[in-house]
């Protein structure tokens, strides 16, 4: 036997099943989050270390055991890291021009010498990128002059890495190349909207150079592109194309891939509003702010770049070593 509860009758027109189930066996209901706030939960990777949480990654075995993501080496010896940061620079280079990045002997990455601090290694001006070997990298010092190598350097990647370098002490590496889609999205001198995740990585971390002084050769031109740059990790050259920086080459490299094809897709996204009449959607200053935490970090940078190194790796047989 059970009681039969009786119900109001506006609610046995609207719920009239409810009226005749006892109250143990109706179902419990839980209120949906309905605010930012209480839509908040624990991160997900709230078990990892530093290390992983600054690149959003999980790694905990069902024993517990934890799993570290891999990271930029710790050099016992100098020598060491020299070698490691001229093989990682001669594996950009055939991953530049693997990706269309290369334009007769214009485009440059520097990544400076941890021994000879005021010193940075460059590419030999003649030499297309998908050839470059570690062997073929050239030496310069703060002056200009070659220290290791047989082949002069670009000029202009001279004077703008020398001021870069010299402006900024916290960057180790820079890249500029004549990408298509930097290109023509510098044609506009004006930044990037944060209309994609993606974008979020430069989010108040990029400058424009907002002139056009012609090929980059004097001293002055490099310090004022340095100026643009600021404290961010790239620059929009007007009519120029773009350029970005990091503490690493890896990190460098990967901003220039993704600020390139960043490029692309606001292309895109400003043509269609153009042509469709819908207004696209910029992501807010919280939201970007918190989402650079991951997008945008060096860390993230240089993990990023790994997939692209082992792939190079790879394909080439690792020749680029020699």
């Amino acid at each position: 036997m059970f009681t039969i509860r009786l119900c109001p009758l506006h609610h046995v027109l609207s719920h009239p099943i409810h009226c005749l189930i006892p109250r143990q066996y109706l179902p419990r209901y839980r209120p949906l989050a309905t605010s930012a706030k209480s839509a908040q939960a624990v991160r997900v990777d709230h078990a990892e270390d530093g290390g992983n949480q600054t690149v959003a990654a999980m790694g905990r075995t069902t024993s517990g055991r934890a799993l570290k993501i891999r990271k930029y080496p710790i050099f016992v010896r100098l020598e060491d890291e020299r070698l490691y940061r001229k093989q990682h620079l001669a594996a950009a280079f055939r991953i530049f021009a693997a990706r269309g990045f290369d334009e007769g002997v214009a485009g440059h990455i520097s990544v400076r010498d941890p021994i000879l601090t005021d010193h940075f290694w460059l590419n030999p001006l003649s030499t297309h990128f998908s050839l470059i070997r570690v062997s073929d990298l050239i030496l310069v010092n703060e002056a200009g002059e070659v220290v290791v190598g047989s082949e002069p350097i670009n000029a202009a990647a001279f004077a703008i890495h020398s001021a870069i370098h010299k402006a900024r002490p916290d960057v180790h590496a820079a890249c500029h190349a004549h990408s298509t889609y930097g290109k023509a999205f510098s044609a506009f001198g004006r930044g990037l909207d944060m209309i994609t995740q993606d974008s979020l990585r430069f989010y108040k971390s990029h400058g424009v150079y907002k002139q056009f002084g012609g090929v980059v050769l004097a001293s002055e031109e490099g310090e004022r592109i340095a100026q643009a740059l600021g404290t961010g990790k790239a620059a929009i050259l007007q009519n120029h194309g773009i350029l970005t920086v990091g503490q690493s080459v890896d990190e460098a490299a990967f901003w220039f891939i993704s600020l390139d094809k960043t490029c692309h897709a606001q292309l895109l996204v400003d043509a269609a509003a153009n042509g469709s009449g819908h207004e696209k959607k910029i992501i807010p200053d919280a939201e970007a702010a918190e989402s650079y935490k991951q997008v945008g970090t060096p860390e993230k940078g240089w993990l990023a770049f790994q997939g692209y190194y082992d792939e190079i790796l790879t394909k080439t047989g690792g020749n680029f070593l020699n």
